[in-house]
């Protein structure tokens, strides 16, 4: 490869992107976090978890020791989860997120909610924003759980939870709210607009201790479109609340098939959690979250 040195600004007029091929596949993949180039046109924020997310209780415990540590801008929550099952990982970067061993139990990650406390929260990441959100995540195993991330407007994993929404998910079999999908070892993802559901089945099976770097990207016109580890897939537009409709990558020189507009002004807010579907501990890493939007819509 070529080495040159510059003595001038480099310019480009759809921005940069750091990118590697397989060699087997001789596939292109994008590994660039954002836009490569931040555009001064847009508002950022970014989490690498130097604290570990909390219980929101956390914020104003008494004790300085445990309120000192407390992430100031992400917390979380779930059904029987602790401040303890958030911790730093010892074998990857973030923070692993791990349930409390019993069916049903739950460990979410989520911005805190109190008034004033951060961007995260109060900054409105609205369908008629242009957000752009990624995260990249792993699982320790392929066991009786069920994950989801990206943008919805409230926590639950249920596709009923919210009518409009845009977020990754996988399970390895039915979830505990009779929820389930067509193929149980693939990554799907759920765009839901005015009620109405559409699941995206992607040709990914998903593999332990493999990040997967998922991204969605919502337009000025506020139709999504969607990347996973830097390559951008189709969605569909059958609509259908269980299930699947399987979708291909976006093939060269073809135009990708994006969600139909997304309902006007609806706040949309990260989400990441996994659900336990058996009587045991399941878990999640966390490697880094990242959000922008224009700066005035």
């Amino acid at each position: 490869m070529a080495k040159t040195t510059f003595s001038g600004p480099i310019r480009s007029e759809n921005n940069y992107k750091l990118v590697s091929k397989t060699a087997s596949t001789g596939v292109v993949h994008d590994r660039s976090m954002g836009p490569g180039v931040k555009d001064a046109r847009r508002y950022y924020l970014e989490e690498w978890f130097n604290q570990r997310p909390q219980l929101n209780a956390a914020l104003a415990d008494a004790t300085e020791s445990t309120r000192v540590v407390a992430n100031r801008d992400f917390e979380v929550i779930g059904t029987n989860m602790t401040s303890a099952l958030a911790t730093f990982s010892t074998t990857h970067g973030g923070v692993l997120l791990t349930t409390a061993g019993a069916d049903q139990d739950q460990a979410i990650l989520l911005p805190h909610t109190d008034s004033a406390q951060t961007a995260w929260d109060d900054v409105i990441w609205g369908t008629e924003n242009s957000v752009e959100w990624e995260a990249s995540i792993s699982l320790p195993a392929i066991d009786n759980q069920w994950v989801w991330a990206g943008l919805k407007k409230a926590e639950g994993l249920e596709l009923a939870t919210d009518t409009e929404q845009a977020f990754f998910t996988f399970g390895t079999d039915t979830d505990n709210s009779g929820q389930t999908l067509t193929d149980f070892t693939k990554w799907h993802f759920v765009h839901s607009i005015g009620g109405t559901d559409y699941i995206s089945q992607l040709p990914i099976t998903v593999a332990a201790d493999t990040p997967y770097h998922l991204k969605v990207v919502i337009d000025s016109d506020r139709k999504a479109t969607i990347y996973v580890n830097g390559i951008q897939y189709n969605v569909t537009s059958t609509s259908g609340s269980t299930g699947g409709t399987a979708v291909t990558a976006v093939q060269p020189s073809k135009a990708v098939v994006k969600t139909a507009a997304i309902t006007n002004d609806v706040p949309f807010k990260p989400y990441i959690g996994i659900e336990a579907n058996a009587g045991a501990a399941e878990a999640l890493n966390v490697h880094y979250q990242s959000i922008s939007r224009v700066v005035f819509e």
